[in-house]
Formats: C-alpha cells, sequence, structure tokens
C-alpha cells in the first residue's frame, strides 16, 4: 500500500470562515478605544446619570434605560460599523482579504455577526447595571417578541446607513460625518428622549424615523405595551436602506 503525501490544501468550510472572520472583526473592535467609548463608556454614563439624577429633571425611571439600550444599538450598528469599515477601505483591508478563501459574502457575514455579538453584548451588560441600579422594567411575552424583530431591523437599518456612507467617502470625512449623525440623532432622533418631549408638530416626522421607531418600541417593552407601529417604520426603513447600501457600497477606496 502506497502512501499519498502530496499537498491538499483547501479552504475551510464556509461556516468556519466566516466565525473566524466574525471573531477577528468582534476582536478588533473591542480593542479600539474610541469604539469602547462610543460602545459602552457614554452608553453606561448616561445609564447611571439617568438613573442617580434622572428624576431631577423629569427623566422617567423606567423608560430612560430603555432608551439607553436603545443608543447602544445606534452606536454599534452605525457610528462604530461605518468609522471601521471606512478605515478598513482605506488601508486596503479588503483588497488583502481578497487573496484569502473569504469572499465578498463571507466578508459581510462576518462583519454581521461581530455587529450582532457586540451590540447583543452591550445590551446585556446595560441591562444588569440598569437592573443593580434599580430598574425594574415589565415586558411581556407579547411585547417582547416584537421588541427582538425591532432590535434586529433596526440593527440592518443602521448598517445600510453605516456601509452606505463608509463605501462612497474618505475615511476622514466618514469619521467626521458619522459622529455628527450619531450625536444628532442621539439628541434630536427621539432615540434618547421619547417623542412626547418633542413638539407636537415634529412628533410625526421623529416617528417616522428608524432611530424614533426603536426607542419607543423599547421604552414600549419596558412598560409593558406592545406597540407594533414601530415594526412597519423599521421594515421599510431597512429595505430601502439595504438597497441604499447595495447600490453605494465600494469594495476598494
Amino acid at each position: 500500500m502506497s502512501l499519498d503525501l502530496s499537498p491538499a490544501a483547501a479552504p475551510a468550510a464556509r461556516g468556519r470562515r466566516i466565525g473566524s472572520h466574525a471573531r477577528m472583526e468582534a476582536s478588533l473592535l473591542l480593542r479600539n478605544g474610541e469604539q469602547l467609548l462610543l460602545a459602552l463608556v457614554i452608553p453606561v454614563a448616561l445609564l447611571v446619570a439617568g438613573l442617580v439624577w434622572g428624576g431631577r429633571v423629569g427623566l422617567d425611571p423606567q423608560a430612560f434605560p430603555a432608551s439607553v439600550l436603545a443608543l447602544a444599538v445606534w452606536s454599534t450598528s452605525f457610528t462604530s460599523l461605518a468609522i471601521n469599515t471606512g478605515f478598513e477601505r482605506r488601508y486596503g483591508v479588503f483588497e488583502r482579504l481578497a487573496a484569502t478563501p473569504l469572499t465578498r459574502g463571507d466578508l459581510i457575514g462576518g462583519k454581521a455577526l461581530a455587529t450582532a455579538a457586540v451590540a447583543a453584548g452591550q445590551l446585556v451588560l446595560l441591562a444588569a447595571v440598569a437592573l443593580a441600579l434599580g430598574w425594574r422594567p415589565q415586558p411581556t411575552l407579547a411585547g417582547t417578541v416584537p421588541a427582538l424583530v425591532g432590535v434586529v431591523l433596526a440593527m440592518l437599518a443602521f448598517a445600510g446607513v453605516a456601509l452606505a456612507l463608509a463605501g462612497r467617502v474618505s475615511a476622514e470625512t466618514t469619521l467626521a460625518v458619522a459622529n455628527l449623525i450619531y450625536l444628532a440623532v442621539a439628541a434630536g432622533g427621539a432615540l434618547v428622549l421619547p417623542l412626547s418631549a418633542y413638539p407636537a408638530a415634529l412628533r410625526p416626522l421623529l416617528a417616522a424615523l428608524p432611530s424614533g421607531a426603536l426607542g419607543e418600541l423599547l421604552r414600549g417593552w419596558a412598560s409593558g405595551a406592545a406597540p407594533l407601529w414601530p415594526l412597519a417604520v423599521l421594515a421599510a426603513w431597512t429595505v430601502v436602506l439595504l438597497f441604499l447600501a447595495r447600490k453605494a457600497f465600494r469594495w476598494t477606496s
């Protein structure tokens, strides 16, 4: 019997390729100080300040932690993703990865899994901090299922904006614009503050934005309600923004 010792190199199975890429993406994100500031430091600081001193300025202790959860989804799915992707394009990361067995679908899948994993970790950590500080949400099964679906839709919609931005402009412009949009939406997009905090004339517009829909959905979930209109808003935006990302994103700089 003869032994065949010739090389038989072959790419790993697609699931393993995507999983390995996702782990690398997540580890790079967690080692980036600026992204950790957006993903954890700012949300935790807002959460602690809101629960400890928010009553003095009229913040609802039941709804505010849910608003911070919405902010965490926004920061990771849009701001962090846009900035990381913009600099990956600038430094030719995608061109180098093209020499590996990773396909474009694998790259997108790995990035999606990494973003979802980081966002899930954020939500668990923030919820634990809020519970330790006395937050007592009243979720129902009828409200939890729409809330989970809404979070997934919101992540897809925000990721669509992030990829469209990072795929068309320079890394430096992406960095500046992504941070400005992050602050604008956090402050005035009905993400952190409820719709009732805004003038009546602006409420329909804010409710039609994915940020406002996500914020209202999670605030309703925390109070035991099950608003379904935010799902329709988020689903519509997801279709539009993913289509925009597909048309606008360029793999090379």
